[in-house]
């Protein structure tokens, strides 16, 4: 009976038992596959966590205490940078206005004096001028011809002695002045009680100056203090060395 059982088992019925089989075997493998699933996520939960967040603004900054030290740092640097800089654009400013003022005061000296060479020549013309005049014998009032070329080289002289001050060129006549090394140069002395030593008592030759700057330095005599008479000492009468018997 038992073996007709085991014979006699309808196709139905194996194929029925068969699909039970496979069932009993997916649930026993459905736990390993939930296990896995879960480690994976934990996985991936802690890369993520140990991954730095990219669109945190302290993403790939460094810690709190190191970035403020860097930031001290490049601050002082900036300082020093700027520093440095403005030192030598005022050292620049400074040398700019410098030359500036070299320039215009040597162009100024230049205009004023551009003439001294001209004018150191021309003084001759003065003083023969001068001699011309001193040279006249007697009153040319006298002589009319000798009246008339008196007065033509006087309005010359006149003449020449505007242009001269019309271009800065002033004469120098120290006549009765004390005696200056800067403007004078003493030919001689003359010893005498009428002015006091050091003054001038002779014009030998006047001077020139052009904007204040020497052309030619007057020459001239100046005085001297007489020397003193040497004491006399009284004499004493002899002794009378006679004597009587």
């Amino acid at each position: 009976m038992s073996e007709t059982n085991k014979k006699g088992t309808k196709p139905e019925e194996a194929s029925a038992a068969a699909e039970t089989q496979p069932e009993a075997t997916d649930r026993t493998a459905e736990p390993e596959e939930v296990d896995a699933a879960v480690d994976a996520e934990a996985a991936e939960e802690a890369e993520a966590a140990a991954e730095p967040d990219d669109s945190s603004p302290w993403a790939g900054k460094p810690p709190e205490d190191e970035a403020g030290v860097d930031q001290t740092t490049e601050e002082r640097d900036l300082e020093a940078e700027i520093a440095e800089a403005n030192d030598r654009l005022l050292r620049a400013l400074a040398e700019n206005e410098n030359l500036r003022r070299r320039s215009k005061r040597e162009r100024e000296e230049t205009a004023r004096f551009a003439i001294a060479s001209f004018a150191r020549d021309v003084l001759s013309v003065a003083d023969n001028l001068r001699r011309a005049l001193e040279a006249v014998p007697g009153d040319p009032g006298e002589n009319e011809a000798l009246g008339s070329l008196v007065g033509g080289i006087e309005l010359t002289e006149r003449e020449l002695a505007a242009i001269f001050e019309r271009h800065g060129i002033e004469r120098i006549d120290p006549a009765g002045e004390k005696f200056d090394h800067n403007l004078h140069e003493a030919m001689f002395e003359v010893p005498t009680a009428d002015a006091e030593p050091g003054t001038v008592v002779q014009v030998f030759e006047t001077g020139y100056v052009l904007n204040g700057r020497l052309l030619r330095a007057a020459r001239v005599g100046i005085a001297r203090a007489l020397p003193e008479a040497p004491e006399t000492v009284p004499e004493t009468p002899a002794a009378d060395t006679d004597t009587t018997a």
